[in-house]
């Protein structure tokens, strides 16, 4: 798996599927509250919900639009044109939580084994987690060779629960990685390096851990990284590289901006957010400047990174945040 941020990611649902009630009831319980889960132990059900699940999510190339010469109808001069406004638009989605991306199966059940299941699904984007007492090693190994599982755990292991928890949370990422795939190509040949820079990624997940951050998209203006906590609180993590900072610097020199400010982004020691300005220095913003800027702190990547993190303003979603602490409470309510 190569080393990157996917160009978002946020908490989904697990999917157990077990022809034991009491067995999902009770792997459920075990699970950490804020991962949220469906069980089934019918397996034509679970089918069903899948598949109903991935038909009403949005196209993942729904951010990219590929133009062609209308004079000559020629792909040959294609444009790609991405809408990066539509990546954190997602964050506005209700139904986001509801994304099934692991499924964690067992192997024998009696309307169809867990392979067979696996196969049904096999055109799905979710990872598969093959949850057994029955399957043998050598069962599992080709099943992993046909692309049917991406992992294989016995509920025999006296860990079997903690190595659960771990490959589920490996498993969302590796699926947000794939999700992300094409736009991440085409975003980090421009403006967006910093989605390449293991050192970004290493960043991005000690600042979750941090702050509490369960959820982040990227941002386009400024380029940055919006997070979101469990009960919705926003932060914007601004990223610059020494070149946005001069830019920043330049129009703040066409504006006569006070010189502390000049001198700060000269000297990369300030990150600003014109928030109310289109990002950028205008005269507005002369005699409170200050309020927009924070002390830079640097990431040394492949490149230096300058970031900060900003309060994100309210009015920049537009309408109401549904946050993950909501979805549980009424997932929690559906259940009794």
């Amino acid at each position: 798996m190569n080393i990157s941020l996917p160009v978002y990611q946020h908490p989904t649902t697990t999917v157990m599927i077990d022809d034991s009630q009491s067995f999902l009831d009770s792997l459920a319980f075990q699970l950490p509250l804020q991962m949220p889960r469906k069980v089934f132990h019918d397996t034509h059900a679970a089918l069903e919900w899948l598949r109903a699940a991935f038909r009403h999510t949005p196209s993942k190339s729904q951010s990219i639009r590929v133009n062609y010469d209308e004079q000559t109808f020629s792909f040959d001069r294609r444009t790609v044109a991405v809408d990066i406004d539509q990546i954190y638009r997602q964050s506005l989605n209700r139904q986001r939580f509801t994304l099934p991306s692991v499924l964690v199966i067992d192997y024998a059940m009696p309307q169809m084994n867990g392979l067979e299941f696996c196969q049904a699904v096999q055109e799905l984007p979710c990872k598969k987690i093959l949850f057994t007492g029955q399957a043998d090693e050598k069962l599992a190994i080709e099943a992993f060779n046909r692309g049917l599982i991406d992992r294989f755990i016995k509920k025999s292991d006296h860990d079997a629960l903690d190595h659960l928890e771990l490959e589920i949370r490996s498993l969302q990422k590796e699926f947000f990685h794939a999700q992300s795939l094409t736009l991440k190509d085409l975003l980090t040949r421009h403006s967006y390096t910093f989605l390449s820079d293991p050192a970004m990624e290493a960043l991005v997940e000690q600042l979750c851990k941090r702050h509490g951050f369960v959820e982040y998209y990227l941002f386009p203006n400024p380029t940055g990284i919006l997070f979101f906590d469990i009960n919705g609180k926003a932060t914007l993590m601004v990223i610059e590289t020494e070149a946005s900072l001069m830019s920043q610097l330049e129009v703040a020199q066409d504006y006569g901006a006070p010189l502390e400010l000049l001198t700060g982004l000269r000297e990369l020691r300030l990150v600003p957010f014109f928030s109310d300005s289109g990002g950028m220095y205008t005269d507005a913003i002369r005699h409170d400047w200050l309020s927009y800027c924070l002390p830079a702190q640097t990431c040394f990547g492949i490149q230096d990174y300058h970031w900060a993190l900003f309060d994100f303003p309210a009015h920049y979603l537009h309408q109401p945040f549904y946050s993950l602490a909501e979805f549980l409470r009424d997932q929690s309510a559906d259940i009794k």
